[in-house]
């Protein structure tokens, strides 16, 4: 049985060694089948090869492949034309359109499946618009988005973009840049080009690279466009850039016989995976034209290698040829098998078409893939049962790849990548840096390996930069420039209290109430704790002048206990303000001030107000007391009274003890129902907590201290009242004055207080001065004036003096 397997490989009009060596490889596979006899045994491949002259000749060459009908084009190697099983080619993403396009009319009637090497277009993957179409490399979908992860893995996020100007470029060129905003990735420039286009294009596109700000340049184009696009840069001398080139070009040999050529160096880009095929040099060297005496392509090689004519009665300069010319000493392009990428895919293009066709001739019933799991009949094979069994092909090569097709007609996405370095022999060679691939999860899709990679300047080991904006480093945040891309932003340095620690971060995060930014804004670290503590400057004034108090008020103690049988200590009712209560009730005052200073907790909050409240009113309730004493004294002086016995130590004791209860009982209520605690004021100092005391319950607080309040001011009045008693009862005066300082500092610090929360604005220390100076004033107004007769005017402490003294004062 004969199958035809026709292969389209359209050369072009000058000759190509890349498709001629194309040719021969498919040769090479469809002979090695043949000799298989475990592919297809009993059945032989055959092969019909087309030539390129024009879109035209592919069209013709289409429809009469498709068709079946005589073909048109005139080459001694091609026998008659048959319907054909599947057709190898073309090497192009547009011609392959084309085919599809013009002949989709004619393959409704006869279906031709067609598997290309070298057709790379994405856009060749809608199955609606081309549902016969396979390829044995993978589509640029896969490609784009290797390129994008490749230019994001590089810290690039600010390129250039030109791609030729066919369906091969325009569609890759899309998809990266589709790919590329997603992995935040921006273009400053795309622009497309093809070779036949009018010089003024080309320098139009090299003047936007010259002027551009991007150093890194993607180019998505053919081996003939980057060849053009190099030569003009290296003539204008524009240097320095990083290319990112698509398989297409990356690995051509031929770039290294290009004038602009240095240019190239260092260029990154990802190609099919390299393989070996057994046997296959020695066959591309045994080629003789004698083999194929009517083939154009053979001829044509020949005479190209050797510099020779093969025809004798042309008129030629060339010498003739002896016909014992050999290739088996020749190193070309052609010869060399070292590293068979685009190669490889037409040898598994071929192994792809027999595995189907023997799947398709050794099916068993109720195992097929067409209606009802039957098989189709093998004497008439059509297309589309080859095609049914393509779809489902799965075999392994002799290097151990896996070959088959996704439901688009892919091939899996496998790569690696390129970095174009100069060799010891002055020559350019592709070296594998890395690899992507698309079956992997997606983290382990790209990875480098440990190959050094030059990079286009060639003057630095550093990886270019290729950014529209530096980097934002933490502490900032980036803000999107006006009409440009994401990749142009300014760093704003985060507000306070707000920190970013991550580079090139899109917002600032709030710290937690208990924390706030530092001054580079990159981390959080918890705020200052303020409360007035007492190794601090005004912590340490404050305790000093308690303990002043302190030491004043056991002075003046022990001078009144040491002269308490002179007459101004006896004449000044000791029994209540003498060693006893006012004294000590003054001491407990200065005292109480310290629990105001220190961390506060929960037993010193509680602590501070009722011991300030407590030992105050004790203290204003010994000073009405000795008032009243004064008051009622002078009426026992008046003839027929008898209001001392009403008003005795016994009683005078007494009611200190009542009026002291009073606020007892109010402190208590207050620690029950809704004690002071610790609180942690955030509101007051963004960057600081204030530990301070809360008070629980404000009516608490304002009755204890509204109760010393009414007590003082009738301490007041009573004393007032008494300032011009007679003899020696007017240390009333002084009262007054006591009292007048003890209310005038309270009504002062009510407003204070209020408008003053934190220790900033000193609430703790004003409450500690009005405590210190109320208590301060009621030790001096009452016992300094005393003191400073007994120690310093002891010839005035005397009962005549002080007799005389009270007599001379008028009412």
């Amino acid at each position: 049985m004969n199958i035809k397997i026709n292969v389209s490989l359209f050369l072009p009009p000058s000759f190509d060694f890349r498709e001629f060596k194309f040719a021969q490889v498919m040769i090479f596979a469809i002979n090695e089948i043949n000799k298989n006899p475990e592919i297809l045994p009993n059945i032989k491949l055959g092969y019909k090869i087309y030539n390129n002259c024009g879109t035209m000749d592919i069209l013709r060459a289409a429809l009469a492949l498709v068709s079946g009908l005589k073909d048109e084009i005139s080459d001694d190697s091609c026998t008659e034309s048959e319907t054909v099983q599947a057709i190898l080619g073309h090497s192009g993403s547009g011609p392959t359109i084309y085919i599809f396009t013009w002949s989709l009319p004619v393959s409704y009637l006869y279906i031709s499946l067609q598997i290309s090497h070298f057709a790379t277009c994405a856009c060749l993957s809608d199955r609606k618009e081309y549902p016969t179409f396979f390829r044995t490399i993978p589509s640029d979908y896969y490609q784009s988005r290797a390129l994008a992860k490749m230019v994001k893995h590089f810290g690039w996020n600010w390129i250039g973009a030109i791609a030729v100007d066919n369906e091969y470029g325009l569609y890759g060129i899309a998809a990266f840049i589709q790919a590329a905003q997603e992995f935040g990735v921006c273009t400053e420039y795309s622009e497309a080009f093809s070779s036949s286009d009018p010089p003024d294009r080309l320098q139009r596109i090299t003047g936007i690279i010259r002027h551009a700000t991007s150093k890194v340049i993607l180019a998505f184009m053919s081996h003939r466009e980057i060849k053009l696009l190099a030569i003009e840069l290296y003539k204008q001398n524009i240097t320095g850039l990083q290319w990112v080139g698509s398989d297409a070009w990356i690995t051509d040999p031929s770039l290294a016989d290009n004038e602009g050529h240095s240019i190239l160096v260092g260029s990154l880009g990802f190609s099919v995976s390299s393989a070996k095929i057994p046997g296959l040099e020695g066959h591309l060297r045994q080629l003789h034209p004698s083999q194929f005496p009517d083939s154009q392509f053979v001829r044509d090689f020949w005479e190209d290698v050797f510099h020779c004519s093969l025809n004798n009665t042309a008129n030629t300069p060339k010498k003739p040829c002896s016909g014992f010319e050999s290739l088996q000493n020749i190193q070309s392009y052609f010869t060399d098998v070292s590293e068979l990428r685009f190669i490889n895919n037409v040898y598994k293009s071929v192994y792809a078409v027999a595995h189907a066709l023997h799947n398709l001739v050794t099916c068993e019933e109720k195992k097929g893939p067409v209606y009802n799991e039957s098989c189709v009949l093998t004497k008439h094979i059509e297309p589309w049962q080859v095609l049914q069994y393509l779809n489902t092909v799965n075999f392994t090569t002799k290097e151990g790849e896996r070959v088959y097709f996704d439901n688009n007609g892919d091939s899996p996405a496998t790569y690696e990548l390129v970095n174009l370095q100069m060799t010891n022999k002055d020559t350019m060679e592709g070296v594998t840096v890395g690899i992507y691939d698309a079956s992997l999860p997606e983290s382990h899709h790209f990875i480098m390996n440990n190959n050094p990679v030059v990079w286009g300047n060639e003057l630095t080991k550093d990886v270019p930069v290729s950014v529209c904006s530096q980097s934002c480093l933490p502490g900032t945040r980036k803000v999107l420039q006006k009409g440009k891309p994401i990749c142009c932003y300014d760093c704003i340095s985060c507000p306070a209290g707000e920190i970013s620690n991550l580079t090139n971060s899109i917002y600032c995060l709030k710290c937690p109430a208990e924390y706030w930014s530092n001054k580079q804004r990159d981390a959080c670290i918890p705020k200052e704790i303020e409360f007035l503590a007492y190794d601090e400057l005004l912590g340490t004034l404050l305790v000093l002048l308690s303990l002043l108090g302190v030491f004043l008020s056991m002075i003046i103690i022990l001078v009144f206990y040491y002269h308490r049988e002179t007459p101004i200590v006896r004449a000044n009712n000791s029994e209540l303000s003498f060693l006893f209560l006012l004294l000590f009730s003054l001491t407990l005052c200065f005292l109480c001030s310290l629990t105001f200073i220190g961390r506060p907790s929960e037993w010193s909050c509680m602590l501070r107000h009722t011991a300030f409240g407590i030992t105050f009113f004790l203290c204003i309730s010994c000073v009405l007391g000795k008032t009243i004493v004064v008051l009622m004294a002078f009426r026992a002086t008046l003839p027929g009274s008898n209001v001392m016995k009403w008003f005795g130590p016994a009683q005078q004791r007494l009611s200190v003890v009542a009026f002291t209860l009073i606020q007892v009982v109010i402190c208590i209520l207050w620690l029950t129902i809704s004690p002071p605690f610790p609180f942690k004021n955030f509101t007051q100092f963004k960057d600081k907590i204030i530990l301070e005391c809360a008070l629980g319950s404000a009516v608490g607080f304002w009755a204890v201290l509204g109760y010393i309040g009414l007590l003082a001011i009738l301490c007041f009045i009573l004393a007032f009242l008494a300032r011009k008693l007679p003899d020696n009862f007017n240390e009333a005066k002084l009262i007054t004055f006591s009292m007048l300082i003890f209310c005038a500092v309270w009504i002062t610090f009510i407003p204070a207080y209020v408008s003053s929360p934190g220790k900033f604005s000193f609430s703790v220390a004003v409450e500690i001065f009005a405590i210190l100076a109320s208590s301060f004033g009621l030790l001096i107004c009452t016992f300094i004036p005393k003191c400073y007769i007994i120690l310093l005017q002891p010839e005035k402490n005397t009962k005549k003096n002080v007799m005389e003294k009270g007599a001379s004062k008028s009412y």
